[in-house]
């Protein structure tokens, strides 16, 4: 059964939205684990507005990218929406109602680790749904104060495990968590 694995970019007070405080962090370090997870997934799942960003952006930065903006542009993605008609970015299909029942589908399938980035509002729903396999959370050493959090008021409470830690020199740390087995 493969993982559905959602990876985002934190700071430290759980904001997640609109990540443009992560550049002044970036590393060799941080690219080589965002590769080697890329690497390790076959699609990714994403919402409509990471979706509509993602697929405006990541055909036009092949030259940029390489080997990692290739993984992206031809990986299967899958798009939860309920406003899309449809999803014109190379290998994409729309999941528009029964997001337990087809996201179980996606999981029974064969092939590697599913990737969500981003997707605040999907990701909320995912958490509820217990849908979620792991969490590996890369936290900038920043404070925002106002934002969309990972977590979210309206969730129930939920304990982890942890799974893996690292250290970037940037001062950004990994944490890679998993849902605790009641």
């Amino acid at each position: 059964m493969r993982n559905l694995i959602v990876s985002e970019f934190l700071t430290v007070d759980g904001v997640m939205e609109d990540p443009q405080w992560t550049f002044q962090y970036s590393s060799d370090e941080q690219d080589q684990f965002k590769f080697a997870e890329l690497k390790a997934a076959d699609a990714l799942l994403l919402g409509r507005v990471t979706y509509e960003g993602f697929a405006a952006a990541w055909p036009n930065m092949l030259e940029q990218t390489g080997e990692y903006g290739e993984m992206m542009n031809g990986y299967a993605k899958h798009v939860v929406s309920t406003t899309l008609t449809e999803a014109g970015w190379n290998n994409s299909s729309l999941i528009k109602k029964n997001l337990v029942e087809e996201i179980t589908k996606l999981k029974e399938q064969p092939g590697r680790d599913i990737l969500v980035f981003g997707s605040c509002t999907l990701v909320q729903s995912l958490i509820s749904l217990g849908l979620v396999d792991e969490y590996r959370l890369m936290v900038f050493p920043v404070v925002l104060g106002k934002g969309k959090r990972l977590f979210g008021d309206g969730l129930e409470k939920q304990g982890f495990e942890l799974v893996q830690t690292k250290r970037f020199s940037s001062g950004v740390a990994v944490v890679c968590y998993r849902p605790a087995k009641n």
